[in-house]
């Protein structure tokens, strides 16, 4: 099997974890991509793992597996995912447990949040001790005043899900966290700190559930700046697939930790 480069990249059959990234890489929007479903069907046939690791935070795990469910992919359950919001209130639980925390984003987000014992508000509350904010499909005029409020009137600890600058639909893209994020500190001058990937959280998560070595972990995505980045900074091997975000220009040109292991053009391309 040989990339996009001509590079041997035969090793991607041995591998026992794989961790798929899914807006650009497994689906656009409402449109599963060729060869998916085959592919998931000869990762558990040989006896080996996926995880759908994602920054997109708009979304709770049951909203995933619905949504997996409804295109198709009938065998994925809520054991098959690891995404920015888990890490999110894994970290908020360690630094803020019991404070009341400020959350822009959809209402599957604070659900999530709430169903996990956090205390959320979403109104401007100068008792507020924590400010969160996720990516946002629902966003509206007033979600990001309060927001602008609570940061320009109290220094507070800031944090989003994800750096993401746009997520892939049918059409193109639309803004994602890290775009909101910026005209946000545009209005404020404050920045947040980044919980999704490029931190590698998900991957050590997932190889611990699993019980697995890092070489026998592979990291497939769209985006070299959260996807592809987080899989070096785990020290995985990485593949970049083009059926989503990234340019072959961009790849071509890539560096340190955004410079993938393999580039292909799509995950039908991976031979197991």
């Amino acid at each position: 099997m040989k990339d996009y480069f001509n590079r041997d990249c035969s090793k991607l059959k041995n591998k026992k974890l794989y961790l798929f990234d899914m807006d650009g890489t497994v689906y656009l929007g409402d449109t599963l991509f060729d060869g998916v479903e085959e592919l998931l069907d000869g990762i558990e046939k040989k006896g080996a793992n996926y995880v759908f690791i994602t920054n997109n935070a708009s979304k709770s795990i049951v909203d995933y597996v619905k949504k997996m469910h409804r295109l198709g992919l009938k065998k994925v359950g809520e054991e098959n995912f690891y995404t920015s919001v888990q890490a999110s209130v894994e970290l908020l639980k360690e630094k803020h447990r019991g404070e009341l925390i400020y959350v822009q984003g959809t209402k599957s987000l604070i659900q999530e949040f709430v169903q996990s014992g956090l205390n959320v508000t979403t109104e401007y509350d100068e008792n507020a001790k924590v400010v969160v904010v996720g990516f946002d499909p629902e966003f509206t005029g007033e979600k990001v005043y309060n927001t602008c409020k609570m940061l320009s009137l109290h220094d507070l600890p800031y944090y989003a899900t994800n750096p993401d600058w746009v997520c892939p639909v049918e059409f193109g893209y639309i803004p994602d966290c890290g775009a909101m994020c910026q005209s946000i500190e545009r209005a404020t001058g404050k920045k947040p700190i980044f919980i999704g990937k490029p931190e590698p959280t998900m991957i050590y998560k997932a190889m611990e559930k699993f019980g697995v070595k890092k070489e026998e972990v592979v990291v497939i995505g769209d985006r070299l700046y959260t996807d592809i980045a987080s899989g070096n900074n785990a020290g995985v091997d990485t593949v970049c697939v083009l059926s989503g975000e990234v340019t072959l220009k961009e790849v071509q040109s890539a560096k340190g930790i955004e410079k993938p292991t393999y580039l292909l053009n799509s995950v039908i391309d991976i031979e197991l």
